[in-house]
């Protein structure tokens, strides 16, 4: 890796800058919680397709065994992905980078990425989601909640049809 100031051309000075950029980005951070999205949805859909089936004591016992087999997977999947994330992170990224932004972009970039403006709002982000989410959901829920409660009628009707049948074969 060639320094800024050991970069000899104009085009050296880009690829430097780019890399740059990609130490400084972390996207990464989106595959790992693309590889954990699956923990979340096994989690959701068991606590929905027992809800109603066992008592409360039965059901935390379940999901209490059912966490630690998605922390099981949580444990391996998340550094399997990082690591195919960082492994494609700079082939894949660095062109793009180069194609689509001058000298001046990608030093604004390393600007931006190195600003603490940037970190701060980042550090503040989840109590803004918090706060914002909190208010949708309070705001939407009368309309929405009884279109949920119907889904979840339906649903547990026909996964409660379904077994019914399943005993009857």
């Amino acid at each position: 890796h060639v320094s800024l100031a050991q970069a000899a051309t104009p085009d050296d000075e880009k690829k430097v800058l780019a890399q740059k950029v990609l130490s400084l980005w972390h996207i990464e951070d989106k595959a790992i919680e693309m590889a954990q999205k699956p923990a979340q949805a096994a989690i959701s859909g068991a606590r929905s397709g027992l809800q109603g089936r066992l008592t409360a004591a039965q059901q935390d016992a379940v999901m209490k065994d059912i966490t630690k087999d998605v922390q099981k997977y949580v444990d391996e999947a998340t550094p399997l992905a990082k690591s195919a994330a960082q492994k494609v992170k700079e082939p894949i990224l660095t062109p793009l980078l180069l194609q689509n932004f001058s000298v001046e972009e990608l030093r604004q970039l390393v600007t931006f990425f190195e600003s603490p403006v940037k970190k701060k709002f980042e550090g503040l982000v989840p109590d803004f989601n918090k706060a914002y989410l909190e208010k949708v959901a309070e705001t939407g829920r009368p309309t929405i909640q009884p279109k949920i409660d119907e889904l979840n009628k339906e649903v547990g009707l026909k996964m409660r049809t379904a077994a019914t049948l399943a005993q009857q074969q």
